[in-house]
């Protein structure tokens, strides 16, 4: 199993920053597909940005520009760097995993991910 721990959310202002981590651990979680989705109160779960073993990633468009996807193997983690955050970023957001690929099947679909962490909120004021 993959086991997904995400620290790094906060409140901060409109146009402020934030950089979540996800510490993956268990069996070949290098060789997964890693992302984030966020969840914000009565609305459904969407995919933010993911990103593959070979470090090619992709983002949601209302994203696009202002959050940055990474990873470092070698320390078992997955970043999502956040800037010009907005209100309408407010969710919970939540690292997954999608044990099948080494690479993210464009859509983010919640179905390709078998594995998620708990959470950690982001809120912006």
């Amino acid at each position: 199993d993959v086991q997904l721990v995400e620290s790094g959310g906060g409140s901060v202002q409109t146009g402020g920053s934030l950089r979540l981590s996800c510490q993956a651990s268990g069996y070949h979680h290098s060789a997964y597909c890693l992302a984030w989705f966020r969840q914000a109160p009565g609305k459904a779960r969407e995919g933010v940005a993911g990103i593959g073993t070979n470090g090619v990633a992709a983002a949601a468009d209302s994203v696009k520009g202002r959050f940055t996807i990474s990873r470092d193997n070698a320390k078992n983690t997955v970043y999502l760097q956040m800037n010009g955050l907005k209100p309408e970023d407010t969710a919970m957001y939540y690292c997954a995993a999608d044990s099948a690929r080494t690479y993210c099947r464009s859509g983010f679909s919640e179905r390709d991910f078998g594995y998620w962490g708990q959470g950690t909120q982001v809120t912006v004021s």
